[in-house]
């Protein structure tokens, strides 16, 4: 793994802004709106090159940064050598979007060296989306547990979800892809196409929306969902955000509430691949509207708000990659609604996860070719 910086002087001001070409949308306004005042030079580093598609990052001690490859490697950076971290579950198996995807540490990291991270699991070409943790000693991970694992288990090499997250009380969420099969997003009676909620130790929170519904998966928080690869955490609200892939077109973005059903794939605002129907509705009675969504796809994917004041202009923004649309996503939201849409960077990469870092800075990593950049104050 190569080690290089580059650097990138970026103006006051981006030059311009690429909007989605969607014109019907009642939820997007691209409205050409003033960024915060005070704004800042900021300057684009690339801090590692030669990475195999990677997917989640996470910022632990002495500012050392984890990084999952979707091949079965977790790799530790710390500034300037990277390490391959051992211990990891033999049974992780990457097929097709499937492997090592998210990494996140413990709230209480700090003091329990705990780790979560999730992937393809299962024997030979039969497998589901399962959630792990471990203690991290070093580069050395022991004491790993299985904590949830999706069922059923498919020979599908699509739609595994997944990011992971905790709230303020302590639970985790993981998000979970339909597999390719859409209406079994609709059906509660398995995992596909939700998000789950679980207490850390992979208890189900007897307060979760479906725990006395007969025939239900009780580890269900929200259901509906094509295959959300981006999720965070409001930092002010707390609210759970996700964007999730749709089709040809109808990509996503919505606010999580407990128990609610987001339409896919019976409302979507997407087409299937070869042109037919989905489904004539965007919306239908007992499903929640997208806060945004896009026509045609960005293929998102990595998701996080911007809150330090170390780039005052992009402060409460929410950042996150493009896969087909390649190229780092810029929404300007006020009252939980965006009202700009930007594109930077259009052209270098598909770009996969997106995080703020401890030290204000905005972290984001992108494949083909794999990259482990930032953005921070061109001073700093």
């Amino acid at each position: 793994m190569k080690k290089v910086f580059l650097a990138l002087t970026v103006g006051l001001m981006f030059l311009s802004a690429c909007k989605d070409d969607t014109t019907d949308n009642p939820n997007n306004n691209t409205g050409n709106n003033p960024v915060n005042l005070d704004p800042v030079e900021i300057q684009l580093d690339t801090l590692l090159t030669g990475l195999t598609r990677p997917w989640g990052i996470e910022f632990i001690e002495d500012g050392k940064i984890l990084i999952t490859e979707r091949s079965g490697d977790l790799l530790l950076w710390d500034g300037t050598n990277t390490q391959s971290v051992t211990g990891l579950p033999g049974e992780i198996y990457p097929q097709g979007q499937g492997g090592l995807l998210d990494v996140r540490k413990h709230p209480n990291y700090e003091s329990n060296k705990l780790i979560y991270f999730c992937g393809s699991a299962g024997q030979g070409t039969s497998v589901s989306t399962a959630l792990y943790r471990g203690v991290l000693n070093g580069r050395d991970l022991s004491n790993v547990e299985k904590l949830f694992e999706a069922t059923p288990q498919n020979t599908s090499g699509a739609h595994f979800g997944s990011r992971i997250v905790f709230d303020d009380k302590g639970h985790v969420f993981l998000s979970l892809g339909d597999r390719n099969n859409l209406m079994s997003a609709q059906d509660k009676s398995n995992h596909n196409g939700s998000v789950i909620r679980l207490n850390d130790d992979g208890s189900v929170p007897a307060g979760n929306p479906f725990y006395n519904e007969a025939n239900a998966q009780k580890e269900i928080f929200t259901y509906g969902h094509r295959n959300v690869q981006g999720m965070t955490v409001h930092p002010t609200t707390g609210d759970i955000w996700t964007h999730e892939h749709g089709p040809r077109g109808g990509d996503e973005v919505n606010i999580l509430e407990a128990g609610n059903n987001y339409g896919w794939p019976i409302a979507t605002y997407g087409i299937d691949y070869d042109g037919d129907t989905i489904s004539k509705d965007t919306f239908v009675d007992g499903t929640v509207l997208p806060i945004y969504y896009w026509i045609p796809s960005i293929a998102p994917c990595g998701m996080d708000f911007y809150y330090s004041d170390s780039i005052p202009q992009w402060k409460g923004h929410l950042f996150l990659g493009a896969l087909a649309g390649k190229h780092l996503n810029h929404l300007s939201i006020e009252n939980n609604t965006v009202v700009e849409e930007e594109r930077l960077l259009p052209g270098m990469a598909r770009f996969r996860s997106v995080r703020q870092g401890p030290d204000g800075y905005l972290y984001f990593t992108t494949e083909a070719p794999g990259m482990l950049m930032r953005y921070r104050p061109k001073h700093d």
